[in-house]
């Protein structure tokens, strides 16, 4: 409903919009999408989330299911005590950091930039990445491993011709997620960002002022924000599906 009613409201003039009762039959216009299109701006912001939300949802998985993997079959002294710190990343509310990160990006020259960005979500995603694809991981046979080795393969070789393999259902979950986060992450980019990096969530709240919520927009903006994801989805679905109906012993 949130979704059909921001759809439907970016159709509705202005003065439709504000109507009380609301209005569900009315002319639909395309003006506010033509608004915000030729605000120009839109494309700016649009660019920067996705460098942001592309590089950090990649870097993320980079790091995160090689270090998912060693977590999982690997057995050392503080393993309980690291999962523990890694998972208070998603326990801790992110504006606790709001200062110290303000802070330290400051005065390293890095306000407004897309390293600092960039940095402050791989904190939020490499914990969520580690611990679900360390779940998927722990479900992979071992067997499977040691008939790998015992055929030659080194641990690399094994973590990438049969553990990855096996890992496409969670890599995808992890990437839609990893990136819907970064995507409409709007706290720490309002806080860090004030022109150069500044992404499409902030771009969108562009059209709430003090005096009034251009509501047509708004939410013409919103909607325009919301394909992006989509695309994304869409393929990385494909790789989900795909994972599903892989089996162990394909060859």
């Amino acid at each position: 409903m949130p979704i059909l009613w921001a759809f439907l409201m970016s159709l509705k003039t202005r003065a439709d919009a504000l109507a009380m009762p609301p209005k569900w039959v009315f002319t639909p216009t395309f003006e506010h999408y033509q608004t915000v299109w030729s605000d120009g701006s839109l494309l700016a912001y649009t660019q920067n989330s996705l460098i942001v939300t592309l590089s950090a949802t990649a870097i993320g998985l980079l790091l995160g299911v090689p270090a998912a993997y060693m977590l999982a079959r690997m057995r050392f002294r503080g393993k309980r005590s690291l999962l523990l710190g890694i998972l208070s990343t998603r326990m801790i509310p992110p504006v606790a950091f709001i200062v110290p990160f303000f802070v330290i990006f400051t005065n390293l020259g890095l306000k407004d930039t897309y390293t600092a960005l960039i940095i402050v979500y791989l904190t939020i995603i490499l914990g969520f990445v580690i611990w679900m694809m360390r779940s998927y991981i722990l479900e992979i046979p071992l067997e499977l491993e040691e008939a790998a080795r015992i055929d030659g393969c080194s641990q690399w070789q094994t973590f990438r011709f049969v553990v990855l393999p096996l890992c496409l259902p969670g890599l995808a979950t992890s990437a839609i997620f990893s990136f819907i986060y970064a995507w409409n992450e709007f706290l720490y980019a309002m806080i860090l960002t004030n022109r150069h990096a500044k992404t499409l969530p902030l771009g969108i709240y562009n059209w709430v002022s003090y005096e009034e919520v251009r509501w047509g927009e708004l939410t013409a903006a919103a909607v325009l924000a919301m394909l992006p994801v989509l695309v994304f989805y869409f393929f990385v679905q494909r790789a989900l599906v795909r994972g599903l109906t892989m089996g162990a012993v394909k060859g």
